[in-house]
């Protein structure tokens, strides 16, 4: 690996996407700048309003005003995550942007961190969870299960991975560049390449407010990346294809078994069981397919990822 020896300087870009947190902006802003200030790194702070129903984005207007490193941007409505990121990156000035959560449970003291390794020649810093943090058994579970399927399919182990993360202007530039509309932000980082090191963090309690990832949000948040970055669920048809096949052979070499040996079949319950089971197996294979065909749908239409509405902050009018 091909790393500086001497410190290269540049302009950080934090993207922070915010949903809902009014509470967080102004704590999030009063704790970052005043850290890179004191570490002497150029920044700037990118919020991006993903579409808010409370005070996000007069939170972050009012942020604009008491620090000139930060700026905004604003959904005409609410896009997801996913694309709150993209366009955190699509609108970064920085040679390098690292991207963390507005509710401070990714530690913004790891930003310098980060910033240092990128100025050593890395040009993707991984931010990896030594915990987990506080949560639900089921919510664990799920998240191991979901971090399998997809640490399968890009065979990149993704068991602590996480949305905070550094990039290189370069990564940046070609994350930005990628046509597709259902990105997977947290898996694209890594299958991108690119000289790569990690650093460890414990996940933080939130700064303010509650979570607003509900157990049907981050259900659909799964289903859709797991979409977006896989076929294994195309897998899953096959799979069952060959289950049903493997089943009608011994069924069928019992019935015929039977036949021969003369005993009377008791074949009513058998068909019935036999059509619910492959029906139900069709049904969902159907279903499997269709969502496919759904998402191909989705990205042919060619919409774009995100609409933004209003900016601030920079050389933007307050708006």
């Amino acid at each position: 690996m091909d790393i500086q020896n001497t410190l290269r300087d540049g302009l950080l870009t934090v993207v922070l996407p915010a949903y809902n947190e009014q509470d967080s902006v102004p704590l999030a802003a009063d704790t970052i700048c005043p850290l890179l200030e004191g570490e002497g790194i150029r920044h700037e702070i990118l919020f991006v309003n993903d579409g808010s129903r409370d005070g996000t984005w007069n939170a972050i207007k009012a942020q604009t005003a008491r620090h000139p490193q930060v700026r905004g941007v604003c959904f005409s409505r609410n896009f997801g995550k996913e694309a709150a990121i993209f366009a955190g990156l699509a609108q970064a000035k920085g040679d390098c942007v690292v991207v963390l959560d507005c509710d401070l449970q990714h530690p913004p003291e790891k930003i310098v961190e980060m910033y240092r390794l990128w100025q050593k020649g890395y040009q993707v810093v991984e931010g990896v969870k030594v915990t987990r943090g506080k949560e639900s058994p089921l919510h664990t579970l799920a998240a191991k299960t979901f971090y399998h399927f997809i640490s399968s399919a890009t065979k990149i182990d993704m068991s602590r991975a996480s949305d905070f993360k550094l990039l290189d202007r370069r990564a940046v530039d070609v994350l930005v560049a990628m046509r597709e509309k259902n990105a997977f932000f947290r898996a694209l980082s890594s299958w991108i390449g690119f000289e790569t090191t990690q650093v460890e963090f414990e996940v933080q309690p939130r700064a303010a407010g509650e979570s607003k990832w509900s157990i049907r949000s981050l259900v659909r948040y799964a289903i859709t990346n797991l979409a977006a970055f896989s076929t294994a669920p195309l897998q899953i048809v096959t799979f069952l294809g060959v289950l049903v096949f493997l089943c009608s052979l011994v069924l069928g070499g019992w019935s015929l078994w039977q036949k021969i040996s003369g005993q009377a079949l008791e074949g009513f319950t058998t068909v019935i069981l036999l059509l619910l089971l492959i029906g139900s197996i069709l049904m969902i294979c159907l279903g499997i397919i269709g969502y496919y065909i759904a998402k191909i749908y989705e990205e042919i239409k060619d919409r774009p990822r995100f609409i933004i509405s209003h900016e601030c902050g920079g050389k933007q009018d307050d708006r």
